[in-house]
């Protein structure tokens, strides 16, 4: 099966067409990003970010600008970037690298800049562009917050490769339960289904848009997976194990992430109730997701699921988070966040609790907002009887 992962170019001219007249009602001339997630939003470049700026402007006179170093350029361009390349040679260079930007673009009177922009990276950017009114902008993460049908065509297709990688995971360990030998490790688990994830996506797509990571996840057992971050380590999974496979991928630079937990043998009276009320929790968070509601209700009716279970104390984080070009970005389905859910939108859906000393427990699926309800993209089973491993 061959899947393109690139966008056509008049994906990103209708995207900068929508930024401009989001620019022009807040009376702002140009947009200035140099957030690597907006450049890929905006033009189609994908680059790893380092000292040596990538930034894009668009002005709401037509102009749509990618300043990058040489050494980037022919990146730029067997990438087909939707953006005129403005070069500069080296950093930090004899001539700052804003200036070129400022010799080649109209100036404006007030230039919007994300919030995220660095202190030392605006400072440059004002020095190159004296006079100009320097404001903070949301419109890029607002343009970014609904998914267009082409950006949902590429999660769906990660949702599809992410269940491939759970699966992956279970099998590696049923084949060594089945030989009789040792268990993997965390991180020979994880190695194994990064692997997977990656040669799948080499193997199956044309053109793959590389970003970090590409494939991969967390993956932890036992006391290690009671830290809801916690990385791969040595230690050789064992019969009664809890354990956790947080693994996603990338098609197109578009995230989706799908989480289960397992139990390697029959569950103790203790793993049972842990996980029963997360998959509880779970069921009723991805049926709090519809357009209309905000974002802090719905949070809070997942986690009460685990309130009444008289689990509280073992919540660690909120039911979930945006996710896009980002693992991680608005909007948050969280207490402090008010922000009203609309068809479009891609929220994870991955409450958990954490018991120090025993294992944690989280189910995670990458949910699409549609016009009545939401959809996962993942769909690997969720009950206790599909997650259990018989040892």
């Amino acid at each position: 099966m061959a899947f393109d992962q690139r966008l056509p170019a008049a994906f990103y001219a209708d995207v900068q067409d929508g930024v401009r007249a989001a620019l022009a009602t807040e009376r702002v001339d140009a947009l200035l990003t140099d957030s690597p997630e907006d450049v890929a939003y905006l033009t189609g470049f994908f680059h790893h970010p380092c000292e040596r700026p990538v930034a894009v402007w668009i002005g709401v006179d037509g102009t749509t600008a990618l300043l990058l170093p040489e050494l980037e350029v022919e990146h730029a361009r067997v990438q087909n970037t939707v953006a005129e390349l403005v070069v500069y040679p080296e950093y930090p260079g004899v001539v700052p690298p804003f200036d070129a930007l400022a010799g080649r673009v109209p100036r404006g009177r007030r230039v919007g800049h994300p919030g995220g922009m660095a202190v030392d990276r605006l400072a440059a950017v004002r020095a190159a562009f004296p006079g100009a009114d320097f404001v903070r902008t949301g419109v890029a993460e607002r343009a970014r917050l609904r998914k267009r049908p082409e950006e949902i065509a590429l999660h769906r297709e990660a949702g599809r490769i992410t269940d491939a990688m759970l699966t992956a995971g279970r099998d590696l360990i049923e084949q060594a339960v089945g030989a009789g030998g040792e268990l993997p490790s965390e991180a020979e688990l994880a190695a194994h289904v990064t692997s997977f994830g990656s040669r799948t996506m080499y193997a199956e797509h044309d053109d793959v848009v590389v970003v970090s990571p590409l494939a991969g996840g967390l993956v932890y057992a036992a006391e290690n997976s009671a830290r809801p971050h916690g990385l791969p380590s040595a230690r050789r999974l064992r019969p009664g194990d809890t354990f956790v496979l947080s693994l996603g991928c990338a098609v197109g630079g578009r995230f989706v992430e799908g989480e289960r937990t397992f139990v390697l043998g029959e569950p103790s009276a203790e793993q049972r109730r842990y996980y029963e009320a997360v998959r509880e929790a779970q069921a009723v968070g991805a049926a709090s997701i519809r357009p209309g509601a905000r974002c802090a209700d719905v949070n809070r009716t997942c986690l009460d699921v685990i309130r009444d279970a008289g689990l509280e104390g073992f919540l660690r984080h909120r039911q979930g988070h945006g996710i896009g070009l980002g693992m991680h970005e608005p909007p948050w389905l969280e207490d402090g966040d008010a922000t009203v859910l609309e068809p479009g939108m891609v929220v994870s859906n991955e409450p958990g609790i954490y018991v120090t000393g025993h294992a944690g427990y989280r189910i995670s699926d990458s949910m699409l907002v549609t016009d009545d309800a939401a959809t996962p993209f993942t769909f690997y089973p969720r009950s206790l009887d599909d997650v259990v491993v018989p040892v």
